[in-house]
């Protein structure tokens, strides 16, 4: 039977979880003495750090305070941890919203790279879902709309492009989440002046490095990550195991989300990856990717054998 173990459940029989849960604000766990990995955005140059922070589902909540508190806690500390990628979009319910009133809460607001999505059919439907997004997100000029899923691209990619001339937006982009896309992404990367391409790469979903990959590093397009994990199942897969050393010791992997992570990061098209959470402890070993070597082709090999033996 396949096990259904969550993070929080593996991080529990390795003797991980409980530092500082019961205590606020969080401490992280690993001290940093330098600053994040960070990779170029190939049409401008501007470098972003390699771990942001995805929001489907974790940051559709209400205003209680029990349920903003974590993401609060979460988006604190990813901006001392060095992240700095937010990926949002209107599907993901009240997740703007939120983004907006915690980022100003803090007082930080303007520390993070701001990326949402035009989610509908439609010129002026998406017009006006944009214009939302912007005040949800408590945002005059948004760092990078995508149109999610590829849902009517064509007509939004009009005033995408419009709207970058404008200034209204910094970059441009599409996405989707499953591998049957990946060849329409492809199409879009060769042939229209995008910035950013998103879509999901993992250590056993591997699609992507048939062609997608090379593709978007050919020709200067940007690549966010989405699925790194998933959706958690990665984390049954190695079960209750131990993180093998060679990894810790060879690639400073503290964890398996780390391995994880690492594993996407060290493949050069990649740019930033994406992984989602609510829980500030994995928000920090999430962030803790961005950190120390990556591995080399070998490494990449030994680290897909090793899953794939399980």
């Amino acid at each position: 039977m396949e096990s259904r173990i969550t993070r929080r459940e593996l991080l529990k029989r390795l003797g991980v979880t409980g530092i500082g849960l019961m205590v606020q604000p969080f401490q992280p766990l690993f001290s940093r003495e330098t600053t994040m990995r960070r990779r170029k955005i190939p049409s401008s140059g501007e470098e972003i750090p390699v771990v942001g922070l995805g929001t489907w589902i974790q940051f559709d909540v209400g205003k209680s305070e029990s349920e903003r508190r974590p993401l609060r806690e979460v988006l604190r500390l990813m901006a001392k941890e060095g992240g700095k990628v937010i990926d949002s979009s209107p599907m993901y319910g009240r997740a703007e919203t939120v983004i907006g009133d915690l980022t100003a809460d803090l007082g930080i607001a303007d520390e993070f790279f701001y990326a949402t999505k035009v989610w509908t059919t439609g010129r002026q439907a998406g017009i006006s879902q944009m214009e939302t997004s912007m005040r949800r997100m408590r945002r005059d000029t948004i760092d990078l709309m995508q149109v999610h899923n590829l849902l009517d691209w064509q007509t939004h990619l009009l005033t995408l492009k419009d709207w970058r001339e404008q200034g209204r937006i910094r970059y441009i982009g599409v996405t989707h989440h499953t591998v049957s896309s990946h060849s329409r992404l492809e199409e879009i990367v060769k042939t229209e002046d995008i910035d950013f391409v998103q879509f999901n790469y993992s250590i056993r979903t591997r699609s992507a490095e048939r062609n997608l990959l090379n593709t978007a590093r050919e020709h200067g397009v940007a690549v966010l990550v989405n699925e790194p994990y998933e959706g958690g199942s990665l984390f049954g897969a190695v079960g209750g195991r131990k993180v093998p050393t060679w990894a810790e010791r060879e690639y400073d992997i503290n964890s398996w989300g780390q391995f994880f992570l690492k594993y996407i990061l060290s493949h050069p098209a990649v740019t930033c990856v994406i992984p989602g959470t609510s829980n500030p402890e994995h928000l920090v070993d999430n962030m803790g990717a961005g950190y120390g070597r990556l591995p080399d082709e070998e490494g990449r090999e030994r680290m897909v054998d090793f899953v794939e033996g399980l």
